[in-house]
């Protein structure tokens, strides 16, 4: 089972994200987004992120920062308090491992 787990998630990074890490397009099927989500949040090195400091770390990977931020917040990788932006416990997490 985690063999499985492992190859759809190499599969689908490998479909989303071109030779330089950057995403071609954000997965619109809900599993595989998550997958790509999961995929950036473990890239942050800091706990709490600014709003000009998360914008600019998505945008290495992505033009599109407002929706991946917003779906960072709903999908419980981080929290937003006053404009701040707080890496959460990876429990808390919504796990697309989980997902059919």
């Amino acid at each position: 089972m985690a063999k499985e787990l492992e190859n759809y998630q190499s599969g689908v990074l490998n479909a989303f994200l071109n030779k330089e890490g950057k995403l071609k397009s954000i997965p619109s099927q809900k599993k595989k987004k998550l997958v790509v989500l999961e995929y950036l949040v473990r890239k942050l090195e800091d706990e709490t992120y600014s709003e000009v400091q998360i914008n600019q770390f998505i945008k290495q990977y992505h033009e599109d920062f407002c929706t991946i931020r917003r779906e960072f917040i709903v999908n419980g990788y981080m929290d937003r308090d006053v404009g701040f932006y707080k890496k959460r416990e990876e429990s808390l997490w919504v796990k697309w491992q989980e997902l059919k």
